[in-house]
């Protein structure tokens, strides 16, 4: 590694170059110099079917954890809901940053409830094809590929009515105003780890490790210290429609989680809501775990593995 200068993979992509920035500009304010530089990924590189086809979350971040195992870059920046919960031997999560806003927004010239009968709606993933299906079992929903750029671009051709995507996503890259309608996390939960950005770097390496853990957020680690667990627990694939959102505030977490039938057609439930004492990741990984455990008799129909 560089005395001076440290290397931050990521994907290509605006978004991911983005996120990416954050963390070097967090990095500068402590006086760390760093550069990025841009890997492609399997998942980046599949254009003609769909990931959950594919294989999963690990397409999007194999290709860097192996560029971190090799030593050809110091820290891997990763949009947590991409992220496997079990990570390479060898390699820690070092840092959360704070988590953006975890709602899902609807791109639309109306709200979800007035689109007509039939509706062309865009995703690229199964959680929302179910969240929809259920709210809307008319909707014709769309599985897309694509990043948000190019999803967008299909709207605004008329290709699709409208399309479903993260708020954080959009907001991280200046587009918070196309986000029409806000999708309340009361009533339509998020993917596991939305809106959340984690910094990888490789356990042995504690120059790196003594960097990064600065811009650690204690609420933000906690919370998905919890999801990542009750995913865990689940023991789901990408092709698996499992939501939950963990929030932390004055040392309580409060924590909801589903588990969806493809089509939307039927649901499963769980929700907890706990005060943190002095090792609050690891309490929040075992509630997470418990609820996750607890759920999945009643989930095991819709839990491809």
């Amino acid at each position: 590694m560089s005395q001076s200068i440290l290397r931050i993979g990521t994907r290509g992509s605006r978004l991911a170059r983005a996120q990416a920035g954050a963390v070097a500009s967090a990095l500068l304010a402590r006086g760390t110099h760093s550069e990025i530089v841009a890997i492609k990924t399997t998942g980046d590189r599949i254009k003609d079917k769909p990931l959950a086809e594919a294989g999963g979350k690990g397409l999007f971040t194999k290709e860097l954890e192996e560029a971190l195992l090799a030593g050809r870059i110091d820290i891997a920046v990763h949009s947590m809901k991409d992220l496997p919960t079990s990570l390479p031997e060898g390699l820690t999560l070092a840092a959360i940053l704070p988590r953006e806003d975890p709602a899902d927004v609807l791109v639309s010239s109306v709200p979800l409830a007035q689109l007509k009968p039939g509706a062309r709606v865009g995703t690229s993933s199964v959680r929302r094809k179910a969240q929809l299906l259920r709210a809307r079992p008319d909707a014709d929903c769309v599985m897309l590929r694509g990043n948000v750029d190019t999803r967008l671009a299909k709207f605004d051709s008329g290709a699709m009515d409208a399309i479903l995507l993260a708020f954080a996503g959009l907001k991280r890259l200046g587009l918070a105003a196309r986000a029409n309608h806000i999708l309340s996390t009361d009533e339509w939960l998020p993917s596991l780890g939305q809106g959340a950005v984690g910094v990888e770097t490789r356990a042995s390496d504690t120059q790196t490790g003594n960097a990064v853990r600065p811009l650690d957020h204690a609420p933000s680690a906690a919370a998905l210290a919890c999801e990542r667990a009750f995913q865990a627990a689940l023991d789901g694939s990408c092709r698996t429609p499992i939501a939950g959102l963990a929030v932390v505030g004055d040392g309580v977490l409060s924590f909801r989680g589903e588990v969806l039938a493809p089509d939307g057609s039927d649901c499963v439930q769980t929700s907890f809501r706990i005060t943190l004492g002095d090792r609050p990741r690891e309490e929040a990984a075992r509630a997470g775990r418990e609820a996750g455990t607890s759920l999945r008799p009643r989930a095991r129909a819709w839990l491809i593995t």
